[in-house]
């Protein structure tokens, strides 16, 4: 039962984080983009990361714990472990340094642009967090597959 718990924490996070990654990048963003002039969409990504990134604070800490958790008992540790998990967990860690990054720098920047209106430093900061979710998405969607299917392989 605690396997079971242990791994369904681990797969919703990661289904909260690269969906709402996907969500926002293929859905969100272009549709903010033909239709808002550049304050609104501001404050609209403002607001989204706002509410979006405390649940990627609460994913990260739950994919690492529940991912070494099921490291040591289902592996006896990294020397156990088959390649998938190395490549899981190697690019895993590469996505939260990412996001860390978006959170504490550019994500931090475009609040404080979009609170003092300077539009121009907001859509500088927005770019960048763009480009960033881009790479982190397509990261995690790697995760994904490699996590689906890993274990399949030769």
């Amino acid at each position: 039962m605690t396997n079971s718990v242990i791994l369904a924490l681990h797969l919703l996070s990661a289904v909260i984080w690269v969906g709402g990654m996907f969500f926002a990048y293929m859905a969100l963003r272009p549709v903010a983009a033909s239709q808002l002039e550049p304050p609104a969409r501001l404050r609209l990504w403002a607001g989204v990361f706002s509410r979006f990134f405390p649940w990627v604070w609460i994913g990260i800490v739950l994919l690492l714990t529940t991912g070494y958790w099921m490291l040591f008992k289902l592996f006896g540790g990294m020397g156990g472990a088959p390649l998938y998990i190395h490549i899981m967990n190697g690019l895993g860690i590469i996505m939260i340094l990412i996001y860390m990054h978006v959170f504490f720098a550019p994500f931090r920047r475009l609040k404080q642009a979009v609170a003092i209106e300077d539009w121009p430093t907001g859509g500088a900061k927005l770019a960048q967090i763009r480009v960033l979710v881009g790479i982190n998405l397509s990261l995690g969607l790697i995760v994904v597959a490699i996590a689906s299917g890993g274990r399949y392989l030769g």
